[in-house]
């Protein structure tokens, strides 16, 4: 107990100098206003309670030879987790500018929160941590997800009594519910009741004890407390219960492991530490109490360069962990210190299950082309399926061939997202009591559902961030639920990017199925494309978005997201029956460009030639109604050239020096032109396309259409109307912007607009979609056009001045001399939120003003401020 005491001393030590000093690491002499940081940050409070579990663990694993990992769910007491690294030497082996000498500490002090050195929390830079621990709640299910299919490590998770309020953290502890004792770890919960957050109390430090006791009993823990601030005794009675604790978890491994369990879940044991915040800090502060209060959270004597009786009052703080029994006169940890250090690997800061892209194996992966969905130009969109369900027989087999490295983390969807063939290989993992109704649903079970998106994104990042394999799939609006876990996840990736001794670490991948648009039946709470948005702001070098149309190029997306590594992949694919658009060779080349122009879709024979109008899409839904649009062009207006251009690597709209994935500037112009308007259909919020074209040649000219929040329990094609990104407002926008505007543009506009008038009413007094849209197929009667417009000859292109072409470049579009003239290029149909009126005035024969009584107005893109 000695060494562990003196471990934890020069841990206390090592925190306080962090938080307050730059010079004089080993007070050689009294402290100056010199020495002290002009800017004072850290998180005293709970440190030393982070720092008296891992002195205790160290002494653990010692003892054993336990493989462990350390979370930190208050991670802001960061100071502890570096300190510790440094006691056990990895720090310097990592960092070996800051070694373990006097100048070493001088600079391991300096660099803690200040410009250029390290944050405050136990971030990506600090050894042996897999969970930063800055937005509370997610410790625990970061612990469960790192133990699972990892059989021989224990996941010691500290969990804050201010913590311990959040959501996540309360759904956190039904992770002993999808425990195997067979082939998983085990977490140790460490519940640290300090009594203080910020500035109050917590709830659950003002329980009463059977309370707490009871309620975790309830989650089926076996709860064991320590109490108290009293040394050396804290010191006995902690390595107690930490030592029943781990015999109690190799009782169950070794029963379980042995062929004797009985398959009921076991009572797993945590530890609830109640312990003062603050503690071993200063107790009086100005007259008033700190330690043990919430006046200790952060730096608990604040003014400290400029008050002496302050400094006076540091230093004795500080002196009163005797440093000289803890670092010798050069500042080399003494051997009473170091004795409490395990050995090689077995230091929880040196652990490669929290570097977990050392331990990381490539996926047994199936070949994708074995999955494909047989197209040809003759069968293209003739018929629809349902593209996730391909890609759940993809990962049926990825299952197969990869027992103890691959899992699907779903929220009680996974049946309902179509990924269903899962099952026909594992159960959903279930250790709570089963009953014969129960269907697919065992304690061997390696499928994740469970009814919480933060307890399923967290699985995954613990078990990505210790080098596995997975996905997250879940609805699109519930998405938002965890996105900011998405967030974190991902500012941890990007911290570890230019960290070398951070081994990449398989992607975060992120299936949004039932999307906005599809999800007509469940009501405008179930249509969100927001997540889609968050990730588009990401840095490029973790941030991938792919909106596959079908389920050829979803099999190659997902093979290339599951090959990829230290990205947060997002792949957005509706569950329901669509059309299948691509071959395997054709999809293949598709994405891997990322972006194509589908000539089968646009103006025959067209080629290279310069188009009047580009209709352009992403994501499933809009590429069929992209499609068809062209479709009814093709039909009605066959002299109009139009190009369709799908895009399914949405970065690669970006710039290159925006995003890795970004066109070059020749591709960019040899796909969209430099000058031709584009009509664009899009999945998301239509602002997302402004903002990737943004400095592309002539942005302005990028008409965006998307989700607008106009959501209902509807008809599906109704919700593409009420978002006007339905075809026949694609038609509209392409008769208002193409720079050629044919004879027969006023009578198409006109059917367009009666075509939304009878869809409003036959939906209404149907409860269905119009049978040219709920049937249509590629080639069959475009949406009917084809019995409007049908034999329509191609007609010779009138003479110069017959194209409206914008005047340098920009600005407004010339008039168009054709007999039919639709309005100026900009003109909408229903931005008021109206439906058009039957019998309402098409664009002018005369010239592009609006007539009185039509649901048209003038509307240029973005209005400036």
């Amino acid at each position: 107990m000695h060494q562990v005491d003196a471990w934890w001393r020069a841990c206390n030590y090592l925190v306080a100098g962090q938080i307050y000093l730059q010079e004089n690491p080993l007070l050689k002499r009294p402290l100056t206003p010199e020495d002290i940081k002009p800017r004072l940050l850290g998180h005293w409070g709970t440190s030393a309670g982070l720092g008296f579990i891992y002195a205790h663990l160290n002494r653990l694993i010692r003892h054993t030879g336990q493989d462990m990992i350390y979370i930190a769910g208050p991670g802001h007491g960061g100071p502890a987790l570096v300190a510790a690294g440094y006691l056990e030497g990895t720090y310097t082996e990592i960092y070996p500018r800051v070694t373990r000498d006097e100048e070493g500490m001088r600079r391991l002090f300096r660099q803690f929160s200040t410009p250029g050195g390290i944050p405050s929390h136990a971030s990506v830079t600090t050894p042996g941590s897999i969970h930063e621990g800055g937005e509370l709640g997610y410790a625990l299910s970061h612990g469960f997800g790192a133990v699972f299919d990892n059989p021989d490590l224990i996941a010691a998770t500290v969990v804050g009594d201010g913590e311990a309020e959040t959501g996540p953290a309360e759904g956190g502890w039904k992770g002993i519910s999808f425990l195997n004792p067979v082939t998983d770890g085990a977490v140790l919960p460490i519940l640290h009741l300090n009594g203080a957050k910020i500035s109050g109390p917590t709830v659950q430090a003002r329980k009463e004890p059977v309370e707490l006791q009871e309620l975790y009993e309830g989650h089926g823990y076996e709860v064991v407390w320590v109490e108290g601030s009293d040394l050396p005794w804290m010191h006995a009675r902690f390595a107690d219960a930490l030592t029943y604790c781990y015999d109690r978890i190799k009782e169950i491994q070794a029963e379980a492991r042995g062929g004797s369990w009985d398959g009921e879940m076991p009572a797993w044991p945590m530890i609830i530490l109640r312990s003062p915040k603050g503690w071993t800090g200063p107790r009086i502060v100005d007259g008033n109490q700190v330690e043990g209060t919430w006046r200790a959270h952060q730096v608990p004597l604040a003014g400290v360069k400029t008050n002496a009786a302050h400094r006076e009052q540091l230093e004795d703080w500080m002196r009163s962990y005797r440093i000289d029994e803890l670092f010798g006169p050069d500042g080399t940890p003494t051997e009473l210190v170091r004795a409490n250090n395990p050995e090689g690997t077995k230091r929880m800061s040196a652990s490669p299950y929290a570097n977990g892209g050392v331990l990381s194996q490539e996926l047994d992966l199936p070949d994708f082309h074995d999955y494909a969905v047989d197209v040809t130009p003759g069968t293209r969109a003739t018929e629809r399926l349902e593209s996730t369900r391909k890609l759940g027989e993809y990962m049926r087999d990825i299952y197969t061939r990869n027992p103890t490295n691959f899992r699907l983390f779903c929220p009680d969807e996974t049946n309902s997202n179509r990924l269903g063939a899962v099952f026909e290989v594992s159960d959903r993992t279930f250790m709570e009591p089963t009953d014969m109704l129960d269907v697919k649903l065992s304690n061997t079970g390696r499928v994740m559902e469970v009814l919480s998106e933060h307890n399923c994104h967290g699985w995954l990042d613990g078990y990505t961030l210790t080098g596995r394999h997975g996905m997250f799939a879940t609805y699109e609006a519930f998405a938002m639920v965890s996105a900011s876990m998405t967030m974190q996840q991902a500012k941890w990736l990007e911290g570890a990017y230019n960290l070398e001794w951070r081994a990449k670490v398989p992607s975060t991948n992120i299936l949004l199925s039932s999307t906005c648009w599809r999800n007509d039946h469940n009501g405008f709470s179930h249509q969100s494309p927001e997540l889609l948005s968050l990730v588009l702001n990401m840095r490029g070098t973790v941030s991938r978005i792919y909106l596959p149309p079908d389920a050829n190029c979803l099999l190659d997306i997902a093979d290339h997201c599951f090959k990829s590594r230290s990205y947060v992949n997002l792949i957005v694919q509706d569950k329901q029956p669509q059309p299948q658009w691509l071959s395997m060779p054709e999809a293949v080349e598709h994405c891997t460009r990322g972006y194509g122009i589908w000539d089968w879709a646009g103006t025959d024979g067209l080629g290279d030639t310069k188009p009047d109008i580009v209709i352009a899409c992403a994501g499933d839904v809009v590429t069929m109604e992209a499609i068809a649009a062209a479709e009814i062009l093709k039909v009605a207006l066959p002299e109009l050239k139009v190009r369709v251009v799908n895009v399914v690597d949405l970065m690669s709209l970006y710039r290159p020096k925006d995003h890795p994935h970004g066109m070059s500037v020749k591709d960019f112009s040899d796909t969209f032109t430099d000058d031709v308007d584009v009509i664009f259909a899009f999945h998301g919020y239509p602002g997302a396309i402004h903002q990737l074209v943004h400095g592309r040649p002539d942005a302005d000219r990028f008409r965006a259409r998307g989700f607008r929040e106009q959501g209902t329990t509807t008809t599906p094609f109704d919700m593409v109307v009420r978002n006007k990104v339905d075809r026949y407002h694609l038609v509209m926008d392409a008769i208002n912007n193409a720079h050629y505007r044919p004879e027969g543009s006023h009578e198409l506009y006109q059917w367009c607009e009666s075509q939304l008038v009878r869809h409003s009413e036959y939906i209404v007094e149907n409860l269905q979609d119009m049978p040219e849209i709920r049937d249509w197929q590629l080639g069959d009667d475009a949406s009917g056009a084809v019995t409007q417009f049908g034999g329509k000859q191609v007609a010779p292109r009138p003479g110069a001045g017959t194209v409206a072409r914008r005047a340098g470049g920009k600005g407004t579009v010339a008039k168009a001399q054709a007999a039919d003239t639709p309005a100026a290029r900009g003109a909408d149909v229903g931005d008021t939120g109206k439906q058009a009126q039957p019998g309402a005035d098409a664009p002018s024969k005369k010239d592009a003003d609006v007539k009185k009584g039509t649901d048209l107005k003038k509307d240029t893109g973005p209005k400036k401020k």
